[in-house]
């Protein structure tokens, strides 16, 4: 019996491109059932991440007009990474596996045969790893690699030019329920869910139309989210470097003492100068580090719902 399959898409202000995503994803979905790869009633469920413009309405009238589109409606606004949990959690109990991509089409779709490939090969879960980052620039390039890099430093587990292209089974998608911090971070949580993984390659393409959702402002802050999310070692990096300037201290002290006594002592400010901006730029440094991890306990213990969901369409 083949398996039934949901393809999650979150959408924010998608208008341009939802169409064309549409039409692309309807025939691919076909030629799988057709195949009999994927069961005939299978799914393909756009998620409206509270869009201002006509999304939503544009996902509602795909699902009257042909029912193997569905739709979530987020009550508001709560991120792409919340938005794409929504949409895996609403459709996770109606489903044998889901593969979840972008709206732009820079995912290539053709990889989901191979993803599906692997799934019937017994893994649960399978990312999609982009083959080379040659479109990209040389400063979007080297950021990600020496980010990846600092990730697995910090004892991060995420797998290397991998987004949020992945297949889940039915089994992986109830591990990743068990999850319920609100600090989300998919692509270092899906491998602490474990079972057998694999990955496939393929080469991502150029956004089909409209303005990528994610500025370096963006980019930035959700870089930071990954790490504190998942690693407490910068904490302990302020710790130890703590211990390493208070020795420092105690010998410099040691040295100026002697100074002292032989006679060697020069006044100048430039020193005094230099070590209070430093002490002090390290100390607002170690404040800010840890006020970031007391900012996610605080979000933590309050225990919001990560999204409500206002409208579900679904056949």
């Amino acid at each position: 019996m083949s398996a039934r399959l949901y393809i999650v898409v979150p959408c924010y202000n998608e208008e341009e491109v939802l169409p064309e995503t549409a039409k692309r994803l309807r025939a691919k979905m076909r030629a799988l059932a057709e195949a009999g790869t994927v069961s005939a009633d299978s799914r393909i469920c756009f998620v409206n991440d509270g869009s201002k413009d006509r999304t939503w309405e544009i996902i509602r009238a795909l699902h009257e007009e042909d029912p193997v589109f569905s739709g979530v409606n987020l009550s508001r606004n709560r991120g792409h990474q919340n938005a794409l949990l929504a949409g895996l959690m609403t459709v996770k109990d109606g489903c044998d596996v889901t593969i979840s991509m972008d709206a732009d089409l820079q995912d290539d779709i053709e990889a989901v045969d191979a993803m599906l490939a692997k799934f019937a090969e017994g893994f649960d879960v399978v990312y999609g790893v982009r083959s080379s980052r040659e479109k990209d620039t040389a400063f979007k390039r080297s950021t990600a690699l020496a980010y990846y890099r600092l990730l697995s430093r910090l004892g991060v587990e995420s797998v290397y030019n991998h987004a949020d292209y992945r297949l889940l089974s039915r089994r992986a998608l109830d591990g990743l329920a068990e999850f319920k911090e609100v600090n989300l971070f998919l692509r270092g949580m899906v491998p602490l869910v474990g079972f057998p993984s694999a990955t496939v390659e393929y080469e991502r393409g150029e956004r089909f139309a409209g303005e990528s959702k994610y500025p370096f402002r963006k980019m930035f802050a959700f870089a930071v989210e990954g790490i504190t999310s998942l690693s407490v070692k910068p904490i302990r990096f302020i710790t130890n470097l703590g211990v390493v300037i208070f020795l420092i201290a105690i010998v410099v002290a040691v040295v100026f003492i002697v100074q002292y006594f032989l006679g060697l002592t020069v006044p100048g400010w430039a020193s005094t100068v230099v070590s209070i901006w430093a002490l002090g730029g390290l100390q607002l440094l170690a404040i800010g580090v840890i006020g970031e991890y007391i900012g996610k306990i605080y979000l933590e213990t309050k225990a919001r719902p990560r999204f409500l969901v206002e409208d579900f369409l679904d056949a």
